[in-house]
């Protein structure tokens, strides 16, 4: 039985890289005692074969198979174009 592949929203923080691209993906997370909402932030390395994110944008980023040491997910597309 397949599985379904993660999907993540996130913004674009940097994309220096030559096809990559930097991912920060935010989620609310409760704590266990105190019941305060929290946001943890990720940092993702995603693949981004035509480089047509810049920083700013909003993406969406599916997982993948391992494209490098650290880069497990692709830009699937650019919900958002940050103001140039």
């Amino acid at each position: 039985m397949r599985q379904r592949t993660k999907r993540r929203e996130g913004t674009v923080v940097s994309a220096k890289m030559n096809k990559t691209v930097v991912v920060q993906v935010e989620r609310l997370v409760e704590h266990r005692l105190y019941g305060k909402r929290l946001k943890q932030r990720t940092r993702l390395m995603a693949h981004d074969e035509q480089a047509q994110c810049h920083e700013g944008d909003r993406v969406l980023i599916i997982e993948s198979r391992p494209l490098s040491k650290l880069k497990r997910w692709r830009v699937s597309q650019v919900l958002q174009q940050a103001a140039r």
